[in-house]
């Protein structure tokens, strides 16, 4: 777990959760009580079992108290709404704020999608290290025809070899690399 510290009395910590290769962004208050731990914890479980989350999709989230505030861009309507469900229900939340952005219906989109994931786990070191779990650690967010690439990989190598294969896509306007190296 890293752990950064920002203004005032509270921290950010970036978890790598490894049955599903996404990062999910949690807000702990500095002293934070068992009952606020227990949400964190429970929060992770619920949007990790999530049967539509995927390689496409990326969720974060923040504990503050006992509210949950649901972040990230989804490709589904429903599994902004899957997500939103499924934390109210947790014991010790009061409020749910679901800022999960849907992403636009686009054919030229999901045309992108599948293209930057065959580009990236098609082939090569990449597909061989990260393309064998049930949701990869390379999350592949498209949004009109702009990519955004988030997740953790083991190396700068891996983190630019990523880079240039989206980059290298027919379609692609941009590409922003929100990689993370492990260390």
């Amino acid at each position: 777990m890293k752990i950064t510290s920002t203004r005032g009395r509270w921290f950010v910590a970036f978890l790598l959760l490894a049955d599903s290769g996404a990062i999910v962004a949690q807000t702990v208050q500095m002293g934070g009580s068992a009952g606020e731990e227990h949400i964190v914890k429970e929060v992770r479980h619920e949007l990790v079992m999530l049967p539509y989350y995927g390689v496409f999709d990326n969720l974060a989230y923040k504990v503050d108290g006992n509210t949950v505030t649901l972040l990230g861009e989804v490709t589904r309507p429903t599994l902004k709404s899957d997500a939103g469900n499924a934390v109210k229900h947790i014991e010790g939340v009061a409020q749910v704020i679901n800022n999960i952005e849907v992403l636009p219906l686009s054919p030229n989109d999901d045309q992108i999608r599948r293209a930057v994931f065959r580009a990236i786990y098609g082939r090569g070191e990449l597909a061989d290290r990260y393309g064998f779990q049930a949701v990869p650690a390379i999350h592949i967010i498209v949004k009109n025809g702009n990519v955004t690439l988030v997740g953790v990989v083991n190396s700068e190598m891996d983190k630019n070899i990523a880079n240039v294969q989206s980059k290298g896509v027919s379609g692609v306007f941009s590409v922003t690399n929100n990689l993370r190296v492990e260390k």
